[in-house]
């Protein structure tokens, strides 16, 4: 009995169900040798499968291709970049960019390891629990015995049957609201960033200041005559230095919410993102890649008839038309695959748009971690705000303190 097109094109996942597959954390090693990004090393660790592994940045790139090769038709997110550009080669810029580098990794992994269908795949097995000295050679081994979904899946030959009569239409659509909500998340990732930056800085101007008021508790230089005996700054100078130790918690803080920010908010929207572009590539490559191919063999075939018809109206060596009409046959073969794989690739791609869908919901953890960090940033600021206020009440009483206004 066959199945119900719903049972076999529908994904039937949810946000949570995809969030509980895996949680895998990518943690760096430091080099010892201190090479400049040379051989930096990832401690991989699968909460499902209970297991570390050391892998490379080239271990990544060669799941990476393999991953390609198995599932052509799926979203197979991208990973960061292997190198800094040149000509920002400091050492702080080193920093950021390997700390940018073991995120958009561990962004990279955990896509994988929930996407419903590389999930429960050999070769994501094998990346995250092969322990032995080669695992590019496991897994390009792995990839070749397997081969690729289309060889393997069992109603990828049918798939045209499951796909609706107006899938081009709905494909059309959906790509064009998915491209919109990309460009809507990039512009709220790079605000939240911009929250971040502020963040940051706000700690480093509340440390400065807490510094500056240390500096002027601090100095000893014996007041004028007249000054000291107009003036009640020799004693007020002595109770700003102590106020350091307050700003200082506030610029610690004001770094915890920054941190915040960036963990809870930023880098989920660039999970989130990660996903999106994924899928504006796999468009790319079904229409430049199965289509473009689709019509080439179609061309080439169209060539080898005209040839043919040509050779049964002017006389040629037997041989020659049968070769001819050998290449022909061969090409028909060629392009019924290709017409297959096309279908597949539209089937594929369908599931994909729903995983897109699916993830959607990810917008509600997204704001509830924005809104949590403002609650929790502000609650423990305020009340360092409000331990210090009586503070300076008692610090400054009689000498011109809070009650007065310039």
């Amino acid at each position: 009995m066959q199945p119900a097109q719903d049972d076999v094109l529908t994904l039937s996942q949810t946000l949570d169900g995809l969030l509980a597959k895996d949680t895998v954390q990518v943690e760096l090693i430091p080099e010892k040798k201190g090479l400049f990004l040379k051989h930096v090393e990832y401690q991989v660790t699968s909460q499902r499968y209970k297991i570390s592994v050391y892998r490379r940045y080239s271990d990544f790139d060669v799941f990476h291709e393999v991953l390609l090769q198995r599932f052509a038709y799926r979203v197979v997110p991208a990973l960061p970049p292997k190198r800094m550009l040149k000509g920002v080669l400091t050492s702080l810029s080193e920093r950021e960019f390997i700390e940018g580098r073991r995120r958009g990794l561990g962004r990279f992994i955990n896509l994988v390891a929930r996407h419903p269908f590389f999930s429960e795949d050999e070769l994501v097995k094998t990346f995250l629990t092969f322990s032995g000295s080669d695992v590019q050679s496991r897994l390009r081994d792995t990839c070749k015995k397997m081969g690729d979904e289309f060889m393997i899946n069992r109603i990828a030959t049918q798939a045209k049957e499951y796909l609706p009569a107006d899938i081009q239409a709905q494909f059309s659509t959906s790509r064009e609201m998915i491209r919109n909500i990309h460009n809507s998340f990039q512009r709220l990732r790079d605000r939240a960033e911009k929250m971040v930056e502020r963040s940051k800085d706000n700690a480093s101007d509340l440390l400065m200041f807490g510094k500056e008021l240390s500096t002027l508790g601090s100095d000893a230089s014996p007041l004028p005559s007249l000054a000291s005996s107009q003036s009640t700054w020799g004693t007020l100078r002595q109770s700003l230095k102590s106020l350091s130790v307050e700003f200082a918690v506030l610029s610690d803080k004001a770094a915890q919410q920054g941190r915040r920010e960036e963990d809870d908010v930023v880098e989920k929207l660039n999970l989130f993102l990660d996903l999106l572009q994924s899928y504006r590539d796999l468009c790319e490559r079904h229409e430049k890649g199965v289509l473009h191919e689709h019509q080439k063999a179609l061309h080439k075939y169209s060539v080898m008839k005209r040839q043919m018809m040509s050779a049964t109206v002017q006389p040629k060596e037997q041989a020659s038309v049968e070769q001819l009409e050998s290449r022909i046959v061969q090409q028909e073969n060629a392009i019924q695959t290709m017409e297959l794989r096309n279908y597949f690739s539209l089937f594929c791609l369908h599931q994909e748009t729903q995983l897109i869908f699916t993830y959607l919901p990810i917008t509600s953890h997204i704001l509830g971690s924005f809104v949590n960090s403002q609650v929790q940033g502000h609650r423990e600021m305020g009340e360092v705000w409000s331990e210090l206020q009586p503070k300076l009440g008692c610090l400054f009483s009689g000498n011109n303190g809070l009650k007065h206004s310039v």
